[in-house]
């Protein structure tokens, strides 16, 4: 009796754990049903048979009724995106040419942990693309009653700027604006006299701070220390970044303290390595008088190179290179700085300069500036051969492309675009570019966009990490869209 009631027990656990383990096992089924349901409809292929319209497909559904609590806020955050970016919009035939991999590049949210910044970049792009939405929609109500704001659009990204006297009496910083970023050749000239009681000055390139952040990105920061810091007591410059993600980011001092460390950038030394050396000064010895010659140079002691003095006037330039940021001084090679991720020059929106100097000019020059297509004399030769569904396209090239690379753009449109095989559109050429976290370049390149028609609109903000993305952009295009021989 004893043994039966201990066995009756045990079959009773047995029973309660394999109903636990069942339901269980339902529920993880029921998840992966729901989930692989909610994802065919997210990764549906827009371009079927049917050849309806690409843009009509775009129905966004309500998030995931299942989510993973420990990632629920996130996914929560990255629907909400979704759907700014791809929910449906008042587009014209024309304007819907330029995001014909728009929308087939929506699963990249899906997947957007996997590069890196790529939840920077798509969060970033959906700010980006509302704000430029919504000034279209502006600009269309408007644009039938006055012309005049077109008119002052025009030169909305101008070429060069300046700034003659530019330290006011009662501000110790000057901040220059420049609107639509800088692209590889720009340069911001800065003449000036260190002054104060230290002479130490910085200059700041800074990016857009985003919505709900205090203070924007530092994508250069050049500290100027002519009487040392915490490491040394000599004159130093040092070079860093910040973020209000990450903080600062690793110092580059020049004179290094490590000589050994000297890197290359854009072929030229970190740092000089004159910085900081001895400039032994050669006199000539004549014959009469050399015994008092050479006593005379016993009291001259050796002084330190260094590019910048207390008290005496410098002219700076930074220039904008394919891998860094170099500053010349005087003419000569001081420093370089490599792009750091996310912190690319096209992002940089203004130049800040603080501290004890006296400021004569400040010049920025060879700025990204667009083409004014009202007095393009070629305007209709440069515009794209329109695609055909009938006509098959041996080649298809797609070009990387950022959004303020106005001029590089019109150069190739003006060059090997030219070739009879792209007029005739057995070769197909389009531009990839992604979003600008600034609304002017962004305004700009939509304009661009519906001129020429050889653009196609990636549903992110630009970063060098993101090439990748828009790799498979052209590949979908070219394969997808085009149905080309070669990509």
């Amino acid at each position: 009796m004893k043994a039966d009631t201990l066995h009756l027990k045990r079959m009773k656990k047995w029973y309660g754990g394999a109903l636990v383990a069942s339901l269980f096992m339902l529920l993880v089924l029921r998840y992966g049903v729901i989930k692989n349901a909610v994802e065919e409809s997210y990764l549906t292929n827009p371009f079927s048979s049917n050849g309806t319209n690409p843009l009509e497909w775009v129905r966004f559904t309500a998030p995931p009724a299942v989510q993973n609590p420990e990632t629920a806020s996130q996914v929560i955050s990255i629907d909400t995106i979704a759907f700014s970016l791809f929910a449906q919009r008042n587009l014209s035939k024309g304007e819907q040419e330029s995001l014909l991999t728009w929308d087939l590049l929506k699963h990249l949210i899906n997947h957007s942990q996997a590069l890196p910044n790529g939840v920077e970049a798509i969060k970033e792009a959906g700010s980006a693309w509302n704000s430029l939405m919504a000034l279209m929609e502006e600009e269309k109500l408007g644009y039938a009653d006055d012309n005049s704001t077109r008119k002052t659009k025009e030169k909305q990204c101008p070429h060069f700027l300046n700034k003659v006297n530019a330290t006011d009496s009662d501000k110790s910083h000057y901040k220059l604006r420049v609107p639509c970023g800088l692209t590889q050749g720009s340069s911001i000239t800065i003449i000036g006299i260190p002054n104060g009681l230290l002479g130490n000055f910085r200059i700041d390139l800074t990016g857009e701070a985003l919505p709900g952040e205090p203070d924007p990105p530092i994508i250069l920061h050049y500290n100027v220390r002519l009487h040392g810091d915490k490491v040394t007591e000599d004159p130093v410059i040092v070079q860093n970044t910040w973020t209000i993600a990450h903080d600062w980011g690793e110092e580059e001092r020049c004179p290094p303290p490590t000589p050994d460390k000297n890197k290359k950038v854009d072929e030229l030394d970190q740092c000089n390595k004159l910085v900081g050396k001895d400039n032994n000064r050669t006199v000539s010895m004549h014959s009469h008088g050399s015994r008092r010659s050479s006593m005379g140079l016993q009291g001259v002691k050796s002084r330190r190179y260094f590019p910048f003095k207390q008290g005496s006037l410098f002219v700076a330039t930074l220039r904008v290179g394919s891998e860094g940021i170099q500053m010349t001084v005087d003419g000569k090679h001081v420093t370089s700085f490599a792009y750091r991720e996310t912190l690319e020059p096209w992002l940089v929106s203004e130049v800040r300069i603080f501290g004890d100097i006296k400021l004569i000019s400040v010049l920025a020059s060879g700025l990204p500036t667009s083409e004014d297509s009202d007095h393009t004399v070629d305007l209709e030769e440069l515009k794209s051969v329109p695609l055909s569904r009938q006509r098959p396209v041996e080649l298809f090239i797609g070009v990387f492309s950022t959004a303020n690379n106005f001029k590089r753009r019109m150069a190739v449109r003006r060059t090997w675009m030219q070739y009879p095989e792209v007029r005739s559109g057995t070769v197909a050429v389009r531009f990839f570019v992604g979003l600008h976290k600034n609304h002017i370049v962004n305004e700009e390149l939509w304009n661009e966009a519906q001129t020429y028609g050889d653009i196609q609109l990636m549903p992110f903000v630009d970063y060098y990490s993101l090439i990748t993305w828009k790799t498979l952009a052209i590949c979908t295009f070219g394969t997808e869209v085009v149905s080309a021989k070669f990509v």
